[in-house]
């Protein structure tokens, strides 16, 4: 650290949305916490980051009074020890494919999988559908080599043909390029020659190995996860490291760390290496922030809603633990195949337009007006109403007390009103409250349906889960989902808006590895297997090494894809380090696969796919008590506020959430206040503080 006595204490949770930026500031020498939100400049994204930074800065030297505001001037980042992002620049640019120009060399014959794919269409029974690949195929050229199987070298690679191929994709403007060769998974001697190959001739280092990314046999999500990781390199790549040069430049001197999709942190230099496991990094700090939660609270079962201004995020925490999966599709034919948190995602944000179809239907979303120009009550030029414009014209949301981070003075509900009438009453002969009703009827109607597909589908009753609404606008509809899905229990957070920065604060670092078996469990070699998890296992640690943090402790998770002969799908089996043999791995895979499926299959040979390990430094944890009400608060009213429901109006009593005291209790219909979202309480529902701050609803 430069200049000055200043001691830095401060870790700082980023999550950069549509909308807002937001930031959860822990104080590790106080235990002090608090939150900021600024506005997001979209495509200029760590303009917000930074603004929100000096945010944080000024307050903290506030906070420490003059001297400190004296010995840190111009050093805007100096107060700060550690800061977790969680980002959604890769996302962004997989979704909208702004990705960097991206070439492919391939074995030649194998130039069109990443355009075959699995001969899936868009959509199952349509008798239409396009795709179209990341990568052009003039842009996949072929060599010739070749790995079979066994991992026996049939033809040694052309290195003459890499130079050549790789000179192509340049004079083509090809910033990025991805190695894949067929088989690599068994031996990646081929591949690892030609990567050298091009890095002879390539300009910078923006080249990804197929075998580096994803070891592990199926070539053609081995081939999307390596080819969505090269197109992502100078994106993240150049994002990343801007963003530090300029923290740097304000007199950062601490740690940076990134999000993964897997609810694990990495060092932004890992980030940049595989910017592929930053997608969905965002949502998924979120739902680590609310697995903790609500595992402090008593609720180890609980369906997370996050409801942002674009899009609504549903996942699944069970037994306390967050739900992983293998694969995930970013969108259509994007297929990334490493470790997850499992979220569903539909358009339903605050910004999610509503319209009549030519049918007459109703609908909301997945169209969204955004931030910018944003909901038809910001006045910035929508004329279309959005689940924003209804939630004001309703009186859920007050027109005079917009949500923090100053983006607004004040809300127009007459244009709330107009926008509404015009393309949603009038085309449906509805009353304009009725109309905006029927808006959030469609949009709950599809957030309901979003749970159902994580909970019921999945083999989970939601009755058996509490629901925990977090983003700016999920708690505004926390008591109609509660009505929809059948939940008893919801749980709002202290701070529901800035879920997914507080996340990043509680996040571990956790890294992945995957190797490919393919063995029958019969022929299996155990030394073989432990010796395997042993090179993984230095190969993870490394990776948290050089990430300079310090870590409470370190902890490991050993898991194999297992299936019985001649299936397709497998089943994910945990197995404990003493448990590593034959019989252990027998007796794990049968209960997995009964738990799964009901009934195992009696004289049927088990098959071993892939060894899955995960290397996992848990960071120093703060007590969530920190987020608790202090003192004796006030239940006294801020006043009252009209609100329409359920075809009539209504007196809600408006309260200062944040001033509730611990055991105070609500009786809907109530408005709760916030600077970071609004809590709407329907009639029939009663809400009290637990002893963490939370909100706890129930039916009256």
């Amino acid at each position: 650290m430069s200049g000055g006595n200043l001691v830095s204490t401060l870790v700082v949770g980023v999550d950069v949305g549509g909308t807002f930026t937001d930031l959860f500031v822990l104080d590790e020498a106080s235990g002090r916490a608090s939150i900021v939100k600024v506005p997001s400049t979209r495509g200029e994204e760590s303009r917000g980051f930074m603004n929100g930074i000096a945010r944080v800065d000024t307050e903290a030297r506030a906070a420490k009074g003059a001297e400190a505001k004296k010995a840190g001037e111009g050093d805007q980042a100096r107060a700060i020890a550690t800061i977790v992002h969680g980002t959604t620049v890769g996302t962004n640019a997989l979704l909208e494919r702004k990705v960097a120009r991206t070439g492919i060399i391939t074995t030649r014959g194998f130039r069109d999988v990443l355009e075959m794919r699995r001969r899936d269409r868009p959509q199952t029974w349509g008798l239409r559908g396009s795709f179209e690949p990341i990568v052009p195929r003039p842009f996949r050229l072929e060599v010739d080599e070749r790995v079979l199987a066994d991992g026996s070298i049939h033809t040694p690679v052309n290195l003459e043909q890499v130079r050549e191929q790789a000179k192509a994709l340049l004079a083509a403007g090809c910033e990025a390029v991805c190695v894949f060769f067929i088989n690599t998974y068994a031996n990646p001697a081929n591949e690892q020659a030609a990567v050298q190959a091009v890095r002879e001739v390539w300009p910078n280092a923006y080249v990804t190995a197929a075998s580096e990314v994803l070891p592990e046999i199926r070539e053609f999500e081995r081939c999307s996860t390596a080819t969505l990781n090269a197109a992502l390199q100078p994106v993240v790549g150049s994002y990343l490291t801007r963003l530090e040069g300029d923290l740097r430049a304000q007199g950062f001197g601490g740690e940076l760390l990134i999000v993964q999709s897997n609810g694990g942190v990495m060092s932004r230099t890992t980030a940049c290496d595989v910017p592929v496991r930053t997608a969905l990094s965002g949502p998924a700090a979120g739902v680590i922030a609310c697995a903790a939660i609500a595992r402090a609270a008593g609720f180890p079962n609980a369906i997370t809603g996050d409801m942002g201004g674009t899009s609504f995020d549903v996942s699944l925490v069970a037994n306390g633990q967050a739900s992983l999966a293998a694969q995930t599709s970013i969108d259509f034919g994007m297929v990334v195949r490493s470790p997850m948190i499992q979220i569903e995602t539909i358009g339903a944000g605050g910004g999610s337009i509503a319209s009549v179809d030519a049918s007459g239907m109703l609908q909301v979303g997945p169209e969204s007006a955004g931030s910018v120009p944003g909901p038809a009550c910001y006045g910035r030029g929508n004329t279309r109403p959005t689940v924003t414009d209804a939630n004001v014209l309703l009186g859920r949301i007050a027109a005079d007390r917009p949500l923090g981070g100053g983006l607004l003075a004040a809300m127009d509900g007459e244009k709330a009103r107009a926008a509404v009438d015009e393309h949603v009453a009038r085309p449906l002969g509805l009353d304009v409250m009725a109309a905006a009703e029927a808006i959030l009827t469609v949009a709950n109607a599809r957030m309901a349906g979003a749970i159902r597909v994580v909970s019921i589908e999945r083999g989970h009753d939601p009755r058996q889960f509490a629901y925990m609404p977090f983003g700016g606008g999920g708690a505004l509809h926390v008591c109609a989902m509660m009505r929809e899905v059948g939940v008893t229990t919801g749980i709002v957070p202290r701070y529901p808006g800035v879920t997914s920065a507080l996340g990043c604060v509680m996040a571990d670092m956790r890294h992945d590895a995957v190797q490919t078996l393919n063995r029958a469990l019969g022929d299996l070699d155990m030394n073989d297997v432990r010796h395997r998890v042993e090179q993984l296992g230095q190969q993870c640690q490394a990776r948290l090494d050089s990430a300079g943090v310090r870590f409470a402790e370190v902890t490991q998770r050993i898991e194999f894809d297992m299936l019985y002969a001649g299936q397709t799908h497998t089943v994910a089996v945990q197995v404990q380090a003493e448990h590593l043999d034959r019989a252990g791995l027998t007796a794990a895979f049968e209960a997995a696969y009964r738990s799964a499926f009901g009934r195992i299959l009696e004289g049927i040979p088990v098959r071993v796919m892939n060894l899955r390990y995960a290397r996992i430094g848990v960071r120093p944890k703060f007590d969530l008590s920190v987020l608790a009400p202090e003192g004796t608060g006030s239940t006294e009213p801020l006043g009252t506020q009209r609100v329409y429901h359920a075809g009539q109006w209504w007196d809600a009593v408006r309260y200062a959430r944040l001033s509730l005291p611990v055991h105070a209790q609500v009786t809907g219909p109530a408005i709760l206040e916030q600077p970071d979202t609004t809590v709407w309480l329907e009639p029939g529902f009663s809400a009290r503080v637990d002893t963490l701050g939370n909100l706890l609803i129930n039916a009256s």
